[in-house]
């Protein structure tokens, strides 16, 4: 028998206040309680708030580990102490280490060795220079020369960029590369070096696209920044009447307006994972080269390997875009911190910095003076990696070498990979877990949309109940619930953690899954629990109506027999 919808634990006023929190800090409340039934009954915890796949890329770190143990030979054949060795060695080092490779042709790595050191030579890369930059970095024994991103990985990683990031076009003219600490480091990076160098300032006005990771729409209401927000929705409902989570011309066209100075776009989308369409793109390359050219788009394309023939807004608008990519989703190596900003070589933001008033131009050049006799001639990405340490740091800023390393290697398994067998493995994990999520929840498929990723979910619980129910039921849940009583009590009764998508901007009754991290079966059994979690709410409300359809009557019954009395 279905069970009414039992107070919980959490009063509504304490959930009314935790609501309040980002999405991510609710999430460890909402673990503490998740935990706590596990405890107290066979449950097992489900947590599909996290967005860390379960999946590893394995060739790629096989062969970091291999090279390891050919540079340790190297330093070794320079000086060997035992327990202290010297650096390698440049010259000759690029046929050593296809010797290395015979003598290891059987070790898990080598074959993944020998097909990059191929890959840079037909690339055009000196082959001593080439692994000696490998094998040096490896070690970790110097620091990141140039500070931004080392020579040959860079042009590896722009490799990657091309066929992943631009679908395989080549652009007229190359990107610059920042490698930095994962897309949390390029963020903070390129809202401070904006602010630094006078290309936004407290107060401006800049659009967010929404929904979207939250530090998007937490970062430009800090005290710092203070800026004002115009937030461009996905408004368009499919033929089955929920979310496609895509955006109207009408939307799009708020980018047109000159006060907008910044624009932000995580593509594909976090929660609802839908990239934008040609359609979309196109519109807002129409607002753009329209009505607003100087506006700076940045776009974090992350989740961008998960939709087929991806195309970002760096293909698009080259000139005003900066790319932000992470290698953390696709490859497994949240861990690694492994990131890059992109941004072509010529480009709006360095058109307005060269457009700055004397006064701002003379604070700058103070500012970056002390790097090269011509700071006013400083590309802004440059700038980024000096600003990245307080510009007097700027001789030891840039990622760590060994993590260089592994992300030309992440580069690399997609370079190599002819048939795309690892890309469209991750796809089809993801497609599977959301077919068990579906059977589950016992509704049938949103439409098909090439432009899904299936990364996350984000489910809208106000249309659900609006569509299967009526204005009459959701009004009942609006009035007797907070929007996150769902996920409390999904926590409290079935141990499963989703987050809240209304702090990503999105609609306040959506939750959000990710699909990444849990096996099919699990995301079976969430379903499975989010519909039985909705049928206690449906219960409770027609059960409401039960008593007071009978207190109506009694009501009734009541007056007319004491008009009798009478």
């Amino acid at each position: 028998m279905t069970q009414l919808a039992a107070p919980l634990k959490t009063t509504r006023a304490m959930e009314h206040a935790l609501s309040a929190l980002s999405p991510f800090e609710l999430k460890d409340f909402l673990i503490k309680l998740a935990k706590s039934n596990e405890q107290q009954s066979t449950a097992m915890m489900l947590n599909a708030g996290r967005g860390n796949p379960n999946w590893i890329a394995t060739e790629p770190r096989e062969a970091f580990f291999l090279l390891g143990k050919f540079a340790l030979a190297e330093g070794r054949r320079i000086r060997n102490d035992g327990i202290l060795a010297g650096t390698p060695d440049k010259p000759g080092i690029g046929d050593r280490f296809k010797s290395f490779l015979v003598t290891e042709r059987d070790s898990p790595g080598a074959a993944f060795l020998g097909k990059a050191y191929e890959y840079g030579k037909q690339r055009g890369f000196d082959a001593d220079a080439w692994i000696h930059e490998l094998t040096e970095s490896v070690l970790g024994d110097s620091y990141p020369v140039p500070p931004r991103m080392l020579v040959h990985c860079e042009k590896v990683v722009q490799d990657y960029l091309v066929k992943e990031m631009f679908d395989g076009k080549a652009p007229k003219e190359k990107h610059d590369l920042f490698a930095v600490e994962g897309g949390t480091a390029a963020m903070c990076y390129i809202f401070d070096s904006l602010m630094e160098n006078g290309l936004l300032a407290r107060g401006d006005t800049i659009a967010i696209m929404e929904p979207t990771f939250t530090p998007y729409i937490e970062i430009p209401r800090l005290e710092r920044y203070h800026f004002n927000i115009v937030s461009v929705v996905p408004d368009m409902i499919n033929e089955q009447g929920f979310h496609s989570w895509h955006f109207s011309d009408q939307q799009l066209a708020k980018l047109a307006d000159k006060r907008v100075k910044l624009a932000i776009c995580v593509n594909p989308s976090n929660p609802p994972s839908v990239a934008l369409s040609e359609a979309e793109i196109k519109a807002i390359a129409a607002a753009v080269k329209g009505s607003n050219p100087n506006l700076i788009i940045v776009t974090d394309d992350v989740y961008g390997t998960f939709v087929p023939h991806f195309h970002s807004l760096m293909a698009e608008l080259p000139d005003n875009t900066i790319g932000v990519y992470s290698f953390s989703k696709n490859f497994g190596c949240t861990g690694w911190r492994l990131g890059v900003v992109a941004l072509k070589e010529s480009n709006v933001i360095d058109a307005l910095i060269a457009k700055l008033p004397e006064g701002w131009k003379k604070r700058l050049n103070a500012r970056y003076g002390s790097l090269t006799l011509e700071p006013e001639k400083l590309k802004f990405i440059d700038r980024m990696v000096a600003d990245s340490r307080s510009v007097a740091l700027n001789h030891t800023a840039g990622l760590s070498l060994p993590q260089q390393v592994q992300m030309a290697f992440f580069a690399l398994t997609h370079l190599l990979d002819k048939d795309d067998a690892y890309k469209h493995l991750t796809r089809q994990i993801l497609r599977e877990r959301r077919d068990h999520l579906w059977k589950g929840l016992g509704i049938p498929l949103p439409p098909e949309d090439p432009q899904r990723a299936w990364y996350y979910v984000e489910l809208d619980l106000e249309l659900w109940a609006r569509k299967t129910y009526g204005d009459e039921f959701f009004e009942h849940l609006r009035s007797n619930y907070e929007p996150v009583d769902f996920l409390f009590r999904l926590a409290e009764k079935s141990s499963v953690v989703l987050l809240d998508g209304g702090g990503f901007g999105g609609p306040p009754w959506s939750v959000r899954l990710s699909m990444a991290n849990l096996g099919e079966q699990q995301y079976q059994n969430i379903g499975k629990f989010m519909r039985e979690a909705a049928e206690e709410y449906v219960a409770a409300w027609k059960e409401g109506k039960r008593l007071s359809a009978a207190v109506s009557t009694a009501g009734k019954n009541g007056k007319r027999s004491g008009g009798r009395r009478s």
